[in-house]
């Protein structure tokens, strides 16, 4: 199987790895949750975990990819003030806790990218 053929089934791995996260240490994701947003942070992590789930589950299905890599698409750029809120409240930590914190905002433009060539059509 080409690596183009592939890559869906990892974006899909990728964002169940992470749907599982949520759910297993919470704790993290609570924290990167904008005081903005009503409800209780936890809700908020439980949400996104799920997303996170359904969308890896429909990209990992044929029939439903093209539409679910495009929602997954509208998630990297919805979950991106939850990063530039970690990147602010992680600006007097040590180091190298502030570089994994910088080091989220540019991942969300291939992780984004990524989403939508999931979501393009195949051919054959």
């Amino acid at each position: 199987m080409p690596l183009t053929s592939r890559s869906p089934l990892l974006l899909a791995g990728f964002l169940a790895a992470a749907g599982v996260a949520h759910f297993a240490a919470p704790a993290s994701f609570d924290a990167m949750v904008p005081r903005a947003l009503p409800g209780n942070p936890r809700s908020w992590t439980r949400v996104s975990g799920a997303v996170e789930l359904a969308l890896a589950a429909g990209i990992a299905a044929p029939r439903t990819r093209q539409l679910s890599a495009q929602a997954t698409a509208l998630f990297f750029v919805g979950v991106f003030p939850a990063n530039l809120k970690m990147a602010y409240d992680w600006r007097t930590r040590p180091a190298p806790a502030r570089a994994l914190a910088y080091g989220r905002l540019p991942l969300q433009l291939p992780l984004y990218l990524w989403a939508r060539a999931a979501a393009r059509p195949t051919t054959g």
